[in-house]
């Protein structure tokens, strides 16, 4: 099923990526609406694949990650592009695995405990098949992310 939004749905869409667990009240408050008209707007866009879903945003550092990094994957061919995403599925250390174009055919959005550990990930990625090397970016600081935003509407 395919929905058009407009710019009510793009408000609650927006409401709800800095903080998904607000409740259809707040939202049709904050976007004078009816509780059961937003709701419905909701529903159809969960149905219609527009919202995939909610999920807990974590603080890394808190739980004893505290390198954050992007790694470039320089592969030798895509014989064995399903493998790199099948990998990356199975490391825990790798949060996020996108395709790309450009040098590299994927970028992973890791986060390790300390540089040892960041090191023997690396190791192990530059093991999987036709990975000739990697290219690693360690995160000094995140100026925009979805923590960052809702951080911000705490303070």
């Amino acid at each position: 099923m395919s929905i058009n939004i407009d710019i009510i749905d793009k408000q609650i869409i927006s409401i709800l990526k800095k903080n998904s667990r607000e409740s259809a009240s707040s939202i049709a408050e904050k976007i004078n609406l009816s509780i059961p008209a937003t709701s419905d707007r909701i529903k159809k866009m969960q149905d219609s694949d527009i919202i995939l879903g909610y999920t807990a945003i974590v603080n890394y550092k808190k739980i004893g990650n505290n390198v954050s990094a992007m790694i470039t994957i320089i592969s030798e061919s895509s014989s064995d592009y399903g493998q790199i995403i099948h990998f990356s599925n199975e490391t825990d250390e790798i949060i996020e695995c996108y395709a790309t174009t450009g040098r590299g055919s994927h970028i992973f959005f890791i986060e390790t405990a300390d540089t040892e550990s960041l090191e023997k990930l690396l190791r192990k990625i530059q093991s999987w098949p036709n990975v000739i090397r990697t290219e690693t970016q360690i995160i000094l600081s995140k100026n925009k992310s979805l923590m960052s935003s809702f951080k911000n509407k705490e303070q």
